[in-house]
């Protein structure tokens, strides 16, 4: 994130909390799609004193395509994950009360990071998730002739704008790269049948998977919006998963609060990139955010599968809170 000026709080001792506030207000307002009603109600300000902050914002040129602000608390928030985790990085945005306005921020906030780890690195794999979609778009067009993209899950049978087949097309649209898929269900028949998928057909693909520098992934919890669970074999195994202890997936995998992989049938038959590759690549980016969310974004930390996470504020302080 850009910065219109650089603030040394040594500097503005006083102004501190005034700079803080403006760029809360800013992004509330531009970036997260709220009233000024609604931004004051959640801030506990006035309506006018919004008004005020927002017309100083557009007076100032501090607000162009996206907000030319520090959010302080934001980035204080990202580095004590950071160390809790031992992250290489973290980017928090402000949380906000639409779950679409949230999925956007956190999408847009992973694609402008992953923008700055492109150069240098060969090959991009990306999960499935409106969030990733969000990502792709946020991307500036470039051209990647050397690099490509590889889908690091199979997909399901319907279009719904956030299909693994329709995300890594639309990231290899922007890169203008080459795309490859694993082109079968996310959920195989039985064991047998997603290895016989990957000897004869998607061996190569799953290669690709295995040997992309950078990853980009999202996660599902266990609730009727995850676009995980409407998937017959998992509706089907819902209360056997949560009976043995699951809090959500990522890639597909269900595990457990500590990071464990469950012990159950449907994760035998997962045709994706198995979790534990993603702790061997250079990148490894988890962008995932609501409470909802907290415990499988809680467990894929613990289990050390990511180095870096975009989420939210409420998220990432219910993180640090453990």
């Amino acid at each position: 994130m850009s910065t219109a000026r650089q603030i040394s709080m040594d500097a503005f001792p006083g102004d501190l909390d005034t700079e803080q506030l403006r760029a809360r207000v800013a992004w509330l307002y531009f970036v997260g799609g709220m009233t000024q009603q609604e931004i004051a109600n959640q801030l506990g300000i006035t309506r006018l004193r919004v008004n005020k902050l927002i017309g100083q914002a557009r007076a100032e040129g501090s607000v162009f395509i996206d907000i030319r602000l520090p959010l302080i608390e934001c980035i204080e928030l990202a580095d004590s994950l950071k160390d809790r985790y031992g992250l290489e990085d973290a980017v928090v945005v402000p949380s906000v009360p639409d779950y679409l306005q949230q999925q956007r921020a956190i999408g847009e906030a992973a694609g402008l990071l992953l923008e700055s780890l492109l150069p240098g690195r060969q090959g991009i794999g990306i999960g499935w998730g409106r969030t990733l979609s969000f990502s792709a778009r946020r991307l500036g067009e470039k051209r990647l002739r050397t690099s490509w993209v590889v889908g690091l899950m199979g997909g399901v049978t319907h279009g719904s704008g956030v299909n693994t087949f329709e995300v890594s097309t639309a990231l290899a649209q922007v890169l203008g790269a080459e795309c490859h898929y694993l082109t079968a269900p996310i959920y195989c028949p039985s064991p047998e049948s997603r290895n016989a998928l990957l000897t004869h057909e998607l061996d190569d693909v799953m290669r690709r998977a295995e040997e992309a520098e950078i990853a980009l992934v999202s996660c599902g919890d266990l609730s009727d919006r995850s676009p995980v669970v409407p998937i017959k074999v998992v509706g089907e195994s819902l209360e056997e998963l949560k009976a043995l202890g699951s809090v959500g997936e990522v890639l597909g995998c269900f595990m457990d609060e500590d990071g464990c992989i469950v012990s159950h049938p449907v994760n035998y038959c997962i045709m994706a990139l198995p979790p534990a590759k993603l702790r061997e690549k250079p990148v490894s980016i988890l962008a995932s955010g609501g409470m909802r969310k907290l415990k499988i974004i809680r467990a894929i930390l613990r289990g050390r599968y990511v180095n870096r996470l975009v989420t939210d504020e409420a998220v990432a302080r219910s993180l640090l809170a453990d």
